[in-house]
């Protein structure tokens, strides 16, 4: 049977270039960037690379005190590391779906365990959820993206886009929210009802609550985080 030999999967499977530029989707799970320069990745996220790449971790200080404070008590979640060279190089994140987009002189917030790549000219800041640090021990922080440029982030399975709008707020659960717009500044509340459906007792009962006119983006898991008081 032809359809299952070595020569067909090869056939069906290898790597093609689509001529999409800079980022170019080679699976709906795996990134290929077309580099001649420099770009910005999700530390650990490198799955292969063809030609002359280094890779460089992000220093503590690289960014001023300010963000090696915020990375300090975010952990390891928004690290990130830059990829010099020429070739091709792979990106993917725990089989995670990715999703590209192109800034136009526009701002979003990215999940920081979301955030997959981007280029050199988006300027990026690391966000801390302050006012849920004592109810959460992981998931607290995201980064805010703006600028010109291409930005790739992930989401397990389909994500689904939701509106927000003047008197119709939305609310998500803090661990399906994959991203929002740039304008809009997430409220937390708590709802003690939900914790007596759920009883696991750690997150289920926080919501975020976006409030305005934008979008917000969830994805159908909730992505558990390491608490800081597991060993």
């Amino acid at each position: 049977m032809d359809r299952y030999s070595i020569s067909e999967f090869i056939k069906q499977s290898e790597q093609v270039d689509k001529g999409q530029g800079f980022f170019e989707l080679e699976t709906p799970r795996i990134l290929e960037v077309n580099l001649d320069g420099q770009v910005w990745a999700k530390a650990g996220s490198m799955v292969s690379y063809q030609g002359e790449i280094k890779f460089v971790r992000e220093g503590m200080l690289e960014h001023g005190i300010g963000t090696a404070f915020k990375k300090a008590l975010t952990g390891e979640g928004a690290s990130l590391m830059k990829a010099n060279g020429k070739g091709k190089l792979y990106l993917a994140d725990s089989g995670k779906k990715i999703i590209i987009l192109n800034l136009q002189n526009e701002a979003i917030y990215i999940n920081g365990n979301d955030l997959l790549a981007f280029e050199p000219s988006i300027k990026w800041e690391i966000k801390l959820m302050k006012k849920i640090a004592g109810m959460m021990a992981g998931g607290l922080f995201n980064v805010r993206c703006e600028g010109s440029g291409l930005i790739a982030f992930t989401a397990h399975y389909e994500p689904l886009t939701l509106r927000v709008s003047p008197g119709n707020p939305v609310i998500t659960d803090p661990n399906a929210t994959v991203a929002w717009s740039g304008n809009l500044q997430p409220k937390f509340q708590t709802d003690i009802s939900l914790k007596t459906f759920f009883g696991r007792g750690s997150g289920e009962s926080i919501q975020m609550k976006f409030e305005g006119e934008g979008f917000v983006v969830i994805q159908p898991y909730e992505e558990v985080y390491m608490k800081a008081n597991q060993s």
